[in-house]
């Protein structure tokens, strides 16, 4: 697989952590401690399935770019997922990190692979700076849906395309 794979910087919550995920089966659900505070999390298997393995299989370097990045150990243990590098730890503004994540992989010279619900940026200057050259895919979902099978096969078919930089 390719030493440098797109960084796929994943948020939690309105992407994995989903009301009605849309992947044809029951969701599974679990509780993430934070601050002393059991919170609901409900996820597609299928989903968290398909992400572990392209991280494992080095088609994508996953990274956690959520507001969970100051409790990777308790979403890594209700999702069942490996420890992943965080974007960024323990920050005031998780939106600004976000953002700041987000460049620096650009400006590293990797690709992108950015899904958040609310900050990915909606078609426009930010999103145009973003996706020059068509070296970043962003989605934004349905935070009441989450990633979608749909969603995941275009980010593979992203990951693995080889006529980019």
């Amino acid at each position: 697989m390719d030493p440098d794979p797109p960084v796929w910087l994943l948020d939690v919550d309105g992407v994995i952590n989903v009301r009605r995920p849309g992947w044809g089966a029951a969701p599974r659900r679990g509780f993430a401690v934070a601050e002393g505070v059991g919170w609901p999390i409900r996820f597609a298997p299928a989903l968290v399935g398909r992400i572990r393995q392209l991280h494992r299989d080095g088609v994508v370097e996953a990274r956690w770019c959520s507001t969970w990045c100051s409790w990777p150990a308790e979403i890594e243990r209700v999702l069942r997922m490996p420890p992943l590098d965080r974007a960024f730890g323990d920050v005031p503004d998780a939106s600004v990190a976000k953002l700041a994540a987000a460049r620096a992989v650009l400006l590293g010279g990797r690709r992108l692979v950015w899904t958040d619900d609310v900050v990915v940026p909606e078609p426009g200057p930010l999103y145009d700076e973003l996706t020059a050259g068509g070296r970043a895919l962003l989605i934004r979902p349905d935070p009441r849906r989450g990633l979608t099978p749909a969603d995941v096969d275009e980010i593979e078919r992203f990951a693995r395309r080889t006529d980019t930089a």
